[in-house]
């Protein structure tokens, strides 16, 4: 057996480094910067307990821009470096000296610092013909030193002079990254990495006497966002103000969650419920992940539980495993955990408004309705927590009637005694249209029944879903029967036709429509009932419910007929009139007619269909304004 160490050459490791170890170029900027606040965080850790002598003063990071020299400047007046530490920590590959600080002064703000691999230096080649390093230590003895390097594993150390403390790196842009020259596409890197960072950050780009012009008008960055304060230290305007900072176009949000946690993991932040508007146009990736204040990315879904990406703001923590690059997340328990917590910390708030501020959780349910069927669909955890809070919106169209809500159990209560059928199942009764179903609302709440509203994209889903994990519940939509036969299925209705007349009247509408599978039965139900009724059957309806949802793997039932039954009501009086008719063309389109205007009531007359019914229609007007001028 033969042990040994794996030797890699700088020549070989290089140009990967260059190009292949950050797939977004912008990173650079990001990386450089990140250094510069740890620089400053060092400092602070090293005078608080007086490692570093006097005041440090003013810790701002400079970035300037020179377009003639073509150069991108990064300063900060941190920590510095010896000549040793410059050989220490930018001629040895992947060292950290971010690492190496917080092992040796454990427990003094580590937090606060944010390098981890000791490659983020090296992010300057992926844009630079030539870097040039001009530091100087908060050690006094200690001379300033530049350390200069064209992207070789060649390198050259010199003393120099340099006035104040601090880092100057120098990156001399190369001509495939001529982009970065542009000012306006620093700031654009600048606000979507370094916004939120800790240290106050100055970005100039014009003659040197502008600059404190340019300081007058503060840094680019808030460093001393919400999410880093006490929720006792803010307040609602404050939440508020912080949301129009992250999304200046959006709508005030309906309310918060203020994310403060120190163990068993860390993790601030502020997640804002949205208002959801009824387009449905939703986007998610609207949430923003930071490790100490450092934007790492808006793709949170193995952080974020799924149905709680709809949400916005911003969650920050420097236990989320991050990649060398700090583009993908890492598989690890800590992960899980934040998961869980933030599940956790939503269905709270939403259980204390609920139980705390009923009527204001009520009046926003149109937007949290969402959020809680969604989760509910998806998260056993949070279902049996949503069925506390979950509300049914009740569907009534009668002028002057107040809107109410229920949980299911308090649905339960109202309804059980007349919406219970034959195998013991409460028969939650819905509607997915208020305007196109009326008269079947108006139907159902006729006989005492509750109708509620379930209208959204992922209402067909979760009614599905809700079947079979609420115990002894069905749903029934409002238009898939008869009012009579809504809950129970009634076998004997009485009618005034003789079985003669029901066969001829089931006859007379046996009609054939492209289109449409049809089925006919004719019943004995009120003379105030309309004389044809056109019903769904639930069961193939929610089929291509479903098949339509579902995009082309769905297309083979969306295709498909849809499923019809016309109920004729064998005890209208416009049946004697029909069946004593010996005008069998006239007979026929009144029919033909009776029918159309039911299927018409739930949306299934289309096309020629259509066409051919306002054809008909106009037939029979003039047929009876004929027979009335004779009469």
């Amino acid at each position: 057996m033969q042990k040994g160490t794996i030797q890699v050459q700088t020549e070989n490791i290089f140009p990967i480094i260059k190009k292949f170890l950050y797939s977004d170029h912008d990173i650079f900027l990001r990386e450089l910067i990140s250094n510069a606040v740890d620089a400053s965080q060092k400092l602070k850790t090293l005078s608080s307990i007086g490692e570093a002598k006097g005041e440090y003063g003013d810790l701002n990071i400079e970035i300037k821009l020179d377009e003639e020299k073509k150069t991108i400047t990064i300063s900060d007046r941190g920590i510095g470096m010896t000549s040793a530490e410059v050989e220490k920590y930018l001629n040895q590959v992947a060292f950290s000296g971010a690492e190496e600080f917080v092992k040796k002064y454990k427990g003094q703000n580590e937090n606060a610092i944010i390098g981890k691999f000791g490659l983020g230096f090296y992010s300057a080649f992926m844009v630079s013909d030539k870097v040039e390093v001009f530091t100087k230590s908060f050690k006094e003895e200690a001379p300033a030193v530049r350390w200069e390097c064209d992207g070789s594993p060649e390198y050259m150390l010199e003393e120099t002079t340099k006035a104040d403390r601090g880092t100057d790196i120098v990156l001399h842009i190369n001509e495939e990254s001529a982009e970065f020259l542009d000012a306006d596409r620093i700031k654009g890197i600048l606000n979507r990495f370094c916004r939120f960072l800790p240290i106050p950050i100055y970005f100039r780009h014009k003659e040197e006497e502008k600059l404190e012009e340019e300081k007058e008008t503060g840094p680019i960055n808030n460093t001393q966002p919400a999410w880093k304060k006490k929720p006792s230290e803010l307040t609602p305007e404050d939440y508020q103000s912080f949301y129009k900072e992250l999304y200046p176009y959006n709508e005030p949000p309906l309310f918060w969650i203020h994310l403060n946690v120190d163990y068993p993991f860390n993790l601030t932040g502020i997640l804002y419920f949205p208002k959801i508007k009824q387009s449905y146009e939703i986007q998610k990736d609207k949430i923003q992940l930071y490790s100490n204040q450092v934007f790492v990315t808006d793709e949170v879904k193995d952080i974020v539980p799924e149905f709680l990406m709809l949400l916005h703001g911003v969650i920050d923590s420097p236990d989320i495993p991050l990649n060398v690059s700090r583009s993908y997340l890492q598989g690890d328990p800590n992960v899980k955990k934040i998961n869980n917590h933030i599940t956790k910390k939503v269905a709270d708030k939403l259980e204390e408004l609920f139980n705390k501020e009923r009527k204001e959780f009520e009046g926003k349910w149109d937007s949290l309705g969402l959020f809680v069927k969604y989760g509910m669909m998806t998260d056993d955890k949070f279902m049996e927590r949503g069925n506390k809070f979950h509300l049914f919106e009740t569907a009534s169209n009668a002028e002057g009637a107040e809107k109410k809500f229920y949980t299911l159990e308090e649905y339960r209560m109202a309804a059980e005694t007349l919406q219970k059928n034959k195998e013991e199942k409460l028969v939650i009764l819905y509607t997915t249209d208020m305007v196109q179903q009326d008269a079947f609302i108006k139907g159902a709440e006729a006989k005492g029944y509750i109708v509620v509203k379930l209208d959204t994209l992922i209402d067909p889903s979760f009614i599905n879903q809700m079947e079979t994990k609420w115990n002894d519940v069905h749903f029934n939509r409002v238009d898939a029967d008869i009012a009579d036969n809504l809950i129970d299925k009634q076998e004997n209705l009485d009618s005034v036709l003789s079985k003669d007349e029901e066969s001829a009247l089931k006859g007379l509408f046996d009609l054939k429509m492209p289109g449409l599978n049809m089925t006919v039965e004719v019943k004995g139900l009120s003379t105030d009932a309309p004389p044809v009724v056109a019903t769904r059957p639930e069961f193939m309806r929610r089929m291509k419910d479903m098949a339509n949802l579902s995009g082309p793997m769905g297309s083979f039932y969306a295709n498909m007929p849809d499923e019809v039954t016309l109920t004729v009501n064998g005890n209208h009086p416009i049946y004697q009139q029909v069946l004593k008719s010996d005008n069998k063309e006239m007979k026929e389109k009144m029919v033909h007619n009776l029918a159309d205007l039911a299927l018409l009531s739930q949306g299934l007359l289309k096309g020629g269909n259509l066409t051919n019914f306002i054809n008909r229609s106009v037939d029979l007007m003039g047929a009876e304004q004929l027979a009335g001028a004779k009469a």
